[in-house]
């Protein structure tokens, strides 16, 4: 700590950005130009969920392989319906029964049919199905009610997927339906694009970790477990989360370990234990340090190789508004996912005027109001995270505003996931 002791005397690369604070747009425009592909990896079906596909998917058989029922019901010659009705009704005789899975070992002729169930296969013979509520039942034989169309309520071989086709193309994200068809040609595993892999470092000589209690002057890591809780939702893999001590070493040694994402929390400002910005200069580039926003105005990312590292304010607000207008955006393009917020956004007029300054971005907690309005509920206080626990979402007043009026409509983005009743 020496070392860095003596080169605040002189050259202090904390301050050059707080001199001049960079603008959110320019830090974002700055995140979108990094970041290259991921490699790929091999996975089971039952992990692959949300992620992307690093390859197009070719299906090798045919869907259905062979033709099948469509419903229950009985499969016949369609020429021996013609002219049924409710007041025609033709007999025809049940000569065996198609299971799924099993089939019929007999041969539709005219004047037999064979009751079939929805999935079973078309015995020889038979052209069409004649669903169960179209016909009467006496014994071993029906009374067809209505006349059905050849190849009525049959699935063809490869009606759902062909062999040879494309079922799936590579920067795909897998959702449920896609994991069903991949298994249903007869995968159960998938070439996908890596997990970005995340370390979170929480720097704090006065930090305990979560599971202890506050004690004199030290207090318990919310930030570290708060960060990989997002990070987890965003797609990434979280490879640790720690606490490190604030001196040069610990530090430094946080910040070469590999990943592709570092997220460190604290010790970013410009005080005499604010080392990390430091620290960063001297082993990579100091991109940014200090946004025109309000809170997290110490936040900043850097680079060292090919690893891009968020520093994020240690107060809980500021963390979290700076992981989600920072970190977690280029996160989620390194995953594959869409990089506009993740919430759901409603409109909603403000109850109150709300203040801003013009050349700096907020981000307002707000809480939403039983006459469909809107209340801010703070853009300061950035210390206190269960002010964000008590808010029902966020609004962002970006730097060209002074604020607005009361009763102006404006959008407000919902920590809840599934939005508002």
């Amino acid at each position: 700590m020496a070392n860095i002791k003596k080169q605040l005397k002189f050259d202090d690369v904390r301050m050059r950005g707080f001199k001049k604070r960079s603008t959110v747009n320019v830090v974002l425009e700055w995140l979108e130009q990094q970041g290259g592909k991921l490699s790929s990896q091999v996975i089971s079906l039952h992990q692959a969920n949300g992620r992307m596909l690093a390859l197009d998917v070719v299906s090798q058989v045919n869907i259905p392989g062979f033709p099948r029922s469509m419903m229950d019901g009985y499969a016949l010659i369609a020429a021996d319906t013609q002219g049924a009705s409710a007041y025609n009704q033709l007999p025809l005789q049940v000569v065996g029964k198609s299971l799924p899975g099993q089939g019929a070992n007999v041969k539709v002729r005219t004047g037999t049919a064979v009751k079939i169930m929805t999935g079973a296969p078309i015995p020889d013979g038979a052209n069409a199905v004649l669903p169960v509520e179209k016909v009467e039942v006496d014994g071993d034989s029906i009374f067809v009610m209505e006349n059905v169309a050849e190849g009525r309520n049959i699935a063809r071989i490869g009606e759902d997927i062909s062999k040879g086709q494309t079922i799936l193309h590579r920067n795909r994200i897998l959702r449920p339906q896609d994991i069903g068809l991949l298994a249903s040609i007869g995968l159960d595993k998938v070439s996908v694009i890596r997990q970005p892999q995340v370390r979170i470092v929480a720097t704090g000589n006065e930090l305990l970790s979560a599971g202890n209690n506050p004690d004199d002057y030290r207090i318990v890591n919310s930030n570290g477990p708060m960060l990989e809780a997002l990070a987890i939702r965003d797609g990434g893999h979280v490879v640790s989360s720690k606490i490190v001590a604030d001196d040069e070493q610990s530090i430094r040694e946080a910040l070469l370990e590999d990943c592709d994402i570092l997220m460190i929390s604290g010790g970013t400002s410009v005080g005499e234990e604010d080392l990390v910005p430091l620290l960063l200069a001297e082993e990579g580039e100091l991109v940014f340090h200090g946004v025109a926003m309000r809170p997290s105005r110490s936040a900043g990312v850097g680079v060292i190789g090919s690893k891009l590292i968020f520093l994020i304010p240690g107060n809980p607000v500021a963390c979290l508004c700076a992981y989600d207008f920072f970190s977690g955006r280029y996160l989620r393009k390194l995953a594959g996912k869409n990089t506009e917020w993740p919430y759901i956004s409603v409109l909603r007029k403000l109850d109150k005027k709300l203040v801003s300054m013009v050349g700096r971005t907020d981000y307002v907690r707000v809480r939403l109001l039983s006459d469909n309005k809107v209340e801010p509920l703070a853009i300061s206080g950035a210390g206190i995270l269960s002010s964000t626990t008590e808010a029902d979402g966020f609004a962002v007043v970006p730097d060209d505003s002074e604020g607005y009026e009361q009763d102006t409509e404006i959008e407000v983005f919902l920590y809840d996931q599934n939005g508002v009743a």
